[in-house]
């Protein structure tokens, strides 16, 4: 097929997890933000109502951060952090992790972002389990409509089949599995199927994003940590969207009482002001890399800006005003507002299937007969930012300093649209 000269008119920048000939000619061009709100090219003022992609948690263009990193840049940009370099940012960053972290006495691995701290947790599980001697343990399992970023390891576990398509194998990364969503019976007949000695993880967020906003059913968490404990598996917990608040707690494996083995972050350490994310390594994986030996192996992870000084400077700055203004705690309260208003509609409204909520953190489920892109579309006409899901569901993660108001317009605007396309 011919391409449209149009299309191959457009502009260089190629944009992300799209199909392109759809949304040329109709981008919103972001050019400003402040506080909850962001404001296009043409004019338009919008509610972020998703937090850019689940980050901005304390607001855009906050001028603490920006300060934080000039006066960093005006010092130091960066230094790497191989060998036997480090620099003080960094340093002082993973101090401050180490203590709020709900796995006792971790080290912190830095790098880039989401997707790059799921692929280190994933080849350290498989490097713990090579160092062990136990070396046929090297599958990775995964939740159905899991979304763990778009690195290989990511791509290869991703529980979105659309996301691992397209390249020639089922799984760019060999020896990866997928379980059912909440049905412990069929995961455990999956482990002893595929047989323990056989897995190094398992993988799973607390409460799945992109997957559409799918909360753990009661218990599920600390059963499904049992079942990889009794069948020697590591439990990764996601918590690049979790982390640093979302679920009205620090991380959500404090909600949930699960202390994983490994645990990646992202996202809300720095609230999208730099790209920074990384692991929270358990001593049982980090200290046989720390004995003082010749014979000690090496993990060969890290990257240029792993560690990067300006992005810790950047987080530091960030986690301040979390503790400071209290955000965490608000997060909880906005749950509970957000979960008494969707509530509301789903009993008033036919085309809500189901509503989800866990922490600030919302999925409204409709039913076939509505479409919740053309929703979110409709929804940024009137002035709101929301995202379209999988399982024809609206995500709503708006920014930890919302407020009270705000919510209650945002909650209203989404009824007064429902309630359009229902014909009141």
């Amino acid at each position: 097929m011919t391409p449209d000269p149009t299309v191959l008119a457009g502009p260089a920048l190629w944009p992300a997890q799209a199909h392109v000939p759809s949304v040329l000619g109709r981008q919103i061009v972001i050019e400003r933000g402040q506080g909850s709100y962001i404001w296009t090219a043409d004019g338009r003022k919008l509610f972020d109502a998703t937090a850019g992609l689940w980050h901005a948690n304390i607001g855009h263009s906050r001028p603490e951060l920006a300060r934080a990193a000039a006066d960093q840049m005006t010092r130091l940009e960066t230094y790497h952090i191989f060998g036997r370099f480090a620099n003080d940012q960094a340093l002082a960053l993973a101090e401050r992790l180490a203590a709020m972290s709900p796995i006792p006495d971790p080290k912190i691995i830095l790098n880039s972002g989401g997707s790059d701290a799921i692929d280190v947790a994933c080849k350290l599980a498989r490097r713990h389990w090579q160092r062990e001697g136990r070396t046929t343990k090297t599958t990775i399992l995964s939740r159905e409509f899991a979304y763990h970023g778009l690195h290989a390891f990511g791509t290869s576990i991703g529980g979105l089949d659309f996301n691992r398509e397209g390249y020639g194998t089922e799984s760019l990364v060999p020896e990866t599995a997928r379980i059912p969503l909440h049905d412990l019976d069929t995961t455990a007949a999956i482990i002893a199927e595929i047989g323990a000695d056989n897995i190094g993880a398992l993988v799973t967020e607390p409460v799945q994003g992109t997957g559409g906003v799918n909360p753990p059913k009661e218990g599920y968490l600390t059963r499904l940590a049992k079942l990889c404990q009794d069948n020697d598996i590591l439990l990764i917990l996601d918590e690049v969207i979790t982390g640093f608040g979302r679920t009205g707690t620090m991380f959500a494996a404090e909600r949930f009482g699960v202390a994983p083995d490994l645990l990646t972050f992202a996202k809300g350490v720095t609230s999208g002001y730099a790209p920074l994310g990384g692991v929270l390594v358990s001593p049982r994986i980090w200290q046989p890399f720390y004995v003082d030996s010749d014979t000690t192996p090496v993990f060969r992870h890290g990257a240029t800006y792993a560690g990067h000084a300006t992005a810790a400077a950047v987080a530091m700055a960030n986690l301040d005003i979390l503790e400071r203004e209290g955000l965490v705690e608000r997060a909880g309260q906005l749950e509970i507002q957000l979960e008494t208003a969707l509530q509301d509609i789903a009993r008033r409204r036919d085309s809500v299937r189901e509503v989800r909520v866990c922490g600030f953190l919302g999925g409204i489920a409709l039913t076939d007969r509505y479409d919740a892109v053309a929703v979110t579309d409709t929804l940024i006409g009137r002035g709101f930012v929301v995202r379209p899901l999988r399982g024809n569901t609206l995500q709503l993660s708006p920014p930890f300093i919302t407020t009270d108001d705000e919510l209650a317009l945002l909650v209203a605007a989404i009824d007064d649209t429902l309630a359009d396309l229902e014909g009141r």
